[in-house]
Order: structure tokens, then sequence, then C-alpha cells
């Protein structure tokens, strides 16, 4: 039973890391076709993209009855990009950070984190208040392309990423391509996700470990698996912006689109624990604010920085399994 469930969540992973590959291939494509920029992109297109796997497990988990899988994918996964991707990110290259992102979407990203806190108080976020943060997306992204394309003159010169073939994104067959791409990662993330929930869930009440915790780890990382391969490749190719940019954009939709929909379209909303109230939400909300000094001390992410994400998150993983141990 245990190994099948293990097989399953595995085969669940590959098929929504293929899945995210062929949506970001695919927007990404088109979103530089419309003449946005690679920050945006990453902020975007890219983030939500990548984010996609945990807004199918946390959709599923909660209509499922299992809301500590759902939160406990959004704050585990908050946690992971930070401290996990933005570490090994940086030790491999070092990382250059947008002025945008200092000024605005951090502060923004702060500000989420700590509203989502406040919404968790009465034990869950509902129906209201995942109307609120969903429309808070819309208005978000509204806002990056808006106001990428007032910039673009000045930036278009630097509007190339490893996806991107603005030749082929004007004619009918290359829009057409690039749209059966979206759609054909859309249809893996939902069977992969699928998959990969039934499979961990299993997996944790076979072991005896609560969903709380599966969802904060293995879920949590699991899911996140795009945004890793992302950023790495981005940041290796010199695409800077959107590896960073990935990742603060992947905590603001995991925010207002995963937990906002999630809550949205589940009659109860999303229950909170009081574990993941009091302990793991107040730690997402702190790796949001360190992101701020960190970021403006020379608009960049040195290696030993990123060294000190990376033993951060260890240090919390050991945490929470001595905890529930």
């Amino acid at each position: 039973m245990l190994v099948t469930a293990g097989l399953m969540s595995l085969l669940g992973i590959g098929v929504l890391t293929l899945g995210a590959e062929l949506l970001v291939r695919g927007a990404t494509r088109l979103a530089v076709a419309v003449g946005i920029s690679p920050l945006v992109v990453g902020l975007t297109v890219v983030a939500f993209g990548t984010s996609a796997p945990e807004l199918v497990v946390s959709i599923r988990s909660t209509l499922s009855g299992q809301p500590d899988v759902a939160i406990g994918n959004v704050v585990g996964s908050n946690i992971f990009n930070v401290l996990f991707i933005l570490g090994i990110t940086a030790l491999i290259v070092p990382l250059r950070v947008s002025r945008q992102l200092i000024r605005f979407d951090v502060p923004v990203m702060i500000g989420l984190s700590v509203l989502v806190w406040l919404m968790a108080y009465d034990g869950h976020v509902d129906r209201y208040d995942g109307l609120a943060l969903t429309i808070g997306l819309l208005a978000y992204t509204l806002w990056a392309f808006f106001q990428s394309r007032r910039e673009i003159a000045a930036i278009r010169s630097a509007s190339t990423i490893e996806f991107a073939d603005p030749s082929t994104a004007f004619n009918l067959r290359g829009l057409l391509s690039n749209a059966s791409l979206v759609v054909g990662g859309l249809l893996l993330l939902v069977i992969g996700g699928r998959w990969f929930v039934d499979g961990a869930t299993t997996i944790a009440r076979g072991l005896g470990v609560s969903e709380l915790m599966i969802g904060l780890t293995i879920v949590a990382a699991g899911t996140s698996l795009p945004e890793v391969a992302t950023s790495i490749l981005a940041a290796c190719r010199g695409q800077r912006d959107i590896a960073v940019g990935n990742v603060i954009g992947s905590n603001l939709f995991n925010l207002m689109g995963v937990l906002g929909v999630s809550s949205l379209v589940s009659p109860a909303g999303t229950a909170v624990s009081q574990v993941a109230f009091h302990h793991d939400i107040p730690v997402m909300i702190a790796v949001a604010i360190i992101c701020l000094p960190v970021f403006a001390t020379g608009q960049r992410v040195n290696r030993w920085e990123g060294g000190l994400f990376l033993a951060g998150y260890a240090a919390y993983i050991t945490f929470i399994i001595v905890a529930a141990s």
C-alpha cells in the first residue's frame, strides 16, 4: 500500500513538473509576444505557471476535506521558495535584485503574509477572505502588466528569455502551438496534482504523520520543484530578474491565488490549525521580512547569504520534524 502510494507520489511529481514546463514554455512565449519585461514575466507568467501545481493540489485538498494539506502547501511553499530556492540559486550564481522588487513587490509579499495571518485568526480563511485575495491577485497582475507596458520602450532590448521566440509568436501557427502547450500543461497539472495528493496523503496516514506536516514538507517541496528548476536555469542563463521574480511572484500567487481560490471554491473556506497559526505562518512572515534587508543591501543576494538561507531552511525542517515526533 505504502509502496504503491510512494510510486504514485513520485509519478505525480514527474507529471506536475512536465505540465509546469509546458505551461511556462507556452505562456512565456505568448507573454513576450505582447511585449512585457523579463522581471514582469518572472513575477507573473513564469511564477503563476510554476505555482500552478500548488493551486491544483490545494484546491483538491480543500475539496477533499484535507485543509491542513492545503494551508501547509501554501505556507510551506512560501518558506521553501525563499529559503531553499533563493538559497541554492544564489550559491550557484549571485543574484541581482531589481529596485521594483525592493520598493513594491517584497513589501506587498510582507503585507499579504501578515494579512493572511490576520484572516486566519478565527481558525479559517473563509469565502469572503478568498474572494478578497483573488481580487487582489487580479489587480496585482493588471498593475504589473500595465506598468511593464509603459516601460517596454526602454527595456525591449533586454526582453529575451530562454523560452522566447518573438519571431514566431505573432503568426497563427506559433500562437496555436503555444496555446496547445498551455492547455496540455494545465491538463498534466490536474492529473499530476491528483496523483501526488492521493499518494502523499496515503503515506502520511500510513506512517501516522500529521497532514499539516506532510503539507509543509513533502507536498510543499514537491509542488515547488518547477520553481527550483526554473530559477536555477534562469540564473545560470543570465536571466536573474526571472530567477528572483519567479520566487517572489510565486509567493504572491500562493497567497492570493492558491489560498484565495481554494478558500473561494470551498463552502467552508480553508481551515487553519492552531499549530499553523501560531508557528508556521509566523515563520512565513519572518522569512518574507528577511528578504527586504537582504535584497536592499547592494541589490543582490550573495553566495554567503544564499548559504544562510539554506541553513535557515534546514533548521526549520529540523524543528518541525522534532516537534512532530
